[in-house]
């Protein structure tokens, strides 16, 4: 069933007198990848930072599955629903990819004590942590050392990491990046999959993917929304040309 499942309004965030996010509202749905591209400073990252908590608005307000989390820390925010992957790859190198994944799948326990009982007895740790893993397609890599495995593969691994969380709502900065033709493939089909279960933001400058995957898109210049709407409609607005799809030696954040 389609629903919003986080809203913002009105979200700014000033840095003195920069306005780095000024006046962008934005609703994720269930079923639905919503991308958001921009050139360099176009405010990108710092709205992703806004809607997962890193950083507090100047004004404006999130809701997040009808609750109100503004302001609310990130711990919190991924409480309540949210999960994010960043832009550099966040994983344990050491560890193998059961570890990572079970190490965030744990994170989920509510008692402070569980760490007094060996980590492989938790069931449902470990259930959550298999579904993520099967999810993103690392079956095959589960007993693997994180730090030996491909660069695609890693930036899987993160997604899982965060499905581990059973979030709602994902924010997903440039999981391409870097990958080969093959690599970024995969990542399309996975990202497909994974929207029908979940709200989707895309941070993302390969523009094959993101006219593949988005079902919406906003395109953010100076910190403000110049254009929104349905992929066809954005890439035939001439503002949105001549700002962005034309230049994009610019692409980034």
């Amino acid at each position: 069933m389609n629903e919003v499942l986080l809203s913002a309004r009105s979200l700014t965030k000033r840095f003195g007198g920069l306005a780095a996010v000024n006046e962008v509202s934005v609703d994720l749905w269930r079923d639905r990848i919503h991308a958001v591209i921009g050139p360099n400073g176009a405010g990108k990252s710092t709205l992703t930072n806004l809607l997962s908590g890193d950083l507090p608005p100047t004004s404006g307000s999130v809701s997040l599955g009808g609750q109100d989390v503004t302001g609310w820390s990130p711990e919190k925010i991924s409480r309540q629903g949210l999960g994010r992957s960043y832009q550099k790859t966040n994983i344990f190198l050491p560890f193998s990819v059961w570890d990572n994944v079970r190490l965030a799948s744990q994170s989920r326990e509510p008692h402070a004590a569980s760490w007094l009982k060996r980590a492989i007895s938790f069931e449902a740790i470990n259930a959550r942590a298999e579904r993520a893993i099967k999810l993103a397609g690392l079956e095959s890599r589960k007993n693997r050392l994180a730090g030996t495995i491909s660069h695609g593969e890693q930036r899987q691994l993160e997604i899982a990491m965060t499905l581990a969380t059973e979030p709602q709502v994902l924010l997903l900065d440039e999981p391409l990046a870097g990958m080969g033709v093959a690599e970024a493939e995969r990542m399309v089909e996975l990202l497909l999959q994974l929207k029908k279960e979940h709200a989707m933001l895309l941070v993302e400058h390969d523009m094959d993917a993101v006219f593949t995957l988005a079902d919406q898109l906003t395109v953010m210049v100076n910190g403000q929304v110049i254009a929104s709407g349905t992929p066809a409609a954005v890439r035939a607005d001439a503002t949105v040309q001549a700002a962005y799809l034309g230049e994009e030696s610019d692409e980034g954040h």
